[in-house]
């Protein structure tokens, strides 16, 4: 009898997996206090700087000796920037409960990004979003950099059920998209057929940017009536808003012959594919520009199911952003000395 032939291997990988979920459980814990941790070092510097406060100085002379402490028992990880951070974390989130608050999904890296925000409304946002969604680091830092959550449509609310009605649309669909992960260059011409190729060839990145819920259907999907076909760029389909969602790829400015093309394409789905317990059909327009007049003036401004996007094919600074949600009046017009800021 051969043993080693006659090793059963799911024996094996039933061990392994067992081993490895205990060392990512092991993990999470050590890192959930450890963020703890830190919580609790902040608030004990802050309470103790505000006992100090008649020194104007000592401030400073409490984190460099507290610094120069801790390394010396305790080794790396407590130099001046870290310490600095875990006053700034306790600063940050002050009525933190923190035995209930914390997320074990989270590291220290998430919420030192997250800390760095200063609309409280948008870190408690990421903070939920991050760990329900499994956000990377690298993965949160980059929705941060790009105004995720103020290139909602409409700013979630927590407390608000999903699915059921098209009232919660659009807290999952974003004005602009950034397709930088496309590596399509900024200033050549891309015709539709190359934007449609470049977003199926990076698939998984389009996932993440369109957000929660959504799953691939199909490209150039077909949709016929008794004397015509037509054809749908891209068609996916949300699982928590229980719905189809059409994209139509405009490699130009947004026109009222892309929005009634729109309109048709979303009412002929809804007639011809949409389940019995599927929510109404939405459709999106993913524009290189548009005009905010024609949104304003066409069925796009009443209408539940129609909404046009922009698309920008590189990371916009902190300037261009701030422009393009201005223009969808999100933030108010930056003013310094009578002109905008630049």
């Amino acid at each position: 009898m051969n043993i080693t032939k006659d090793w059963n291997n799911d024996f094996f990988d039933g061990i392994r997996s067992i081993l490895r979920d205990a060392r990512q459980k092991a993990y999470a814990s050590v890192n959930f206090m450890m963020v703890e941790a830190y919580w609790k070092i902040g608030q004990r510097i802050v309470e103790e700087e505000q006992q100090g406060r008649q020194r104007a100085d000592y401030g400073d002379f409490l984190i460099r000796e507290l610094s120069r402490r801790l390394g010396d028992e305790f080794g790396k990880g407590f130099s001046l920037a870290n310490l600095k951070n875990f006053r700034q974390f306790y600063v940050t989130f002050p009525d933190f409960n923190i035995s209930y608050a914390l997320r074990s999904q989270l590291t220290w890296s998430h919420y030192r990004l997250i800390m760095r925000v200063e609309n409280s409304d948008a870190r408690e946002y990421y903070i939920r979003e991050a760990a329900e969604q499994n956000w990377s680091t690298r993965q949160l830092e980059r929705n941060i950099a790009t105004g995720w959550y103020e290139r909602l449509l409409k700013p979630p609310v927590e407390s608000q059920p999903v699915a059921a009605t098209n009232n919660v649309v659009p807290e999952f669909i974003k004005d602009p998209y950034v397709l930088e992960f496309l590596g399509l260059p900024e200033g050549e011409t891309v015709h539709e057929n190359q934007l449609e190729s470049a977003i199926i060839a990076k698939l998984q990145h389009f996932l993440l940017e369109l957000g929660k819920g959504f799953s691939f259907v199909g490209r150039q999907f077909r949709i016929s009536s008794e004397t015509s076909h037509f054809y749908i760029d891209l068609v996916f389909y949300n699982y928590l808003l229980k719905c189809f969602v059409l994209i139509d790829l405009k490699s130009g400015k947004l026109t009222h012959q892309d929005i009634g093309q729109m309109d048709m394409y979303v009412r002929m789905f809804d007639d011809l594919k949409k389940g019995e317990d599927d929510n109404p059909t939405l459709g999106i327009i993913l524009c290189r520009d548009k005009d905010h007049t024609v949104v304003r003036y066409s069925v796009l401004h009443e209408s539940q199911q129609l909404f046009a996007s922009k698309y920008l094919r590189v990371l916009p600074s902190e300037q261009e952003l701030r422009l393009e949600l201005e223009a969808r009046h999100v933030l108010e017009p930056l003013e310094i000395d009578g002109g905008r800021d630049e």
